[in-house]
């Protein structure tokens, strides 16, 4: 499988911004997704993660009310919807295949990431 994320941009704060990961190939829907991202300098870390139906949803507390993560298996397709993006949230983001886990070792497939650049 392929994954492909787009969406990204410069946006200023309080903003929001879309971001979609497509799939390629028929497993998609077999597989939880997550998206991590790594600002320049730090580790790459957890986002938010979603189970194979969409019906379990989980999110790291620094976003957690302004994110939300959402999938379209019948498109191949995951999001992210970004609100009241602050300049903290500027990183590259990436959208990942595995088990519903926040730690990246336990996704196998990765997109190539999308830049999301936040002004104060």
């Amino acid at each position: 499988v392929q994954l492909q994320a787009f969406g990204g941009g410069l946006v200023q704060a309080g903003d929001s911004l879309r971001l979609s990961c497509a799939a390629s190939g028929d497993t998609f829907k077999n597989y939880a997704m997550g998206w991590f991202r790594q600002a320049p300098g730090k580790e790459r870390e957890f986002v938010a993660q979603i189970n194979w139906s969409g019906v379990g949803k989980y999110y790291a507390d620094a976003v957690k009310g302004r994110f939300t993560i959402s999938r379209d298996n019948a498109k191949n397709t995951l999001y992210l919807q970004m609100n009241s993006l602050k300049p903290e949230d500027t990183a590259l983001y990436y959208c990942a295949r595995g088990f519903p886990v926040r730690d990246p070792s336990g996704y196998d497939c990765w997109g190539q990431g999308t830049l999301v650049t936040v002004s104060s």
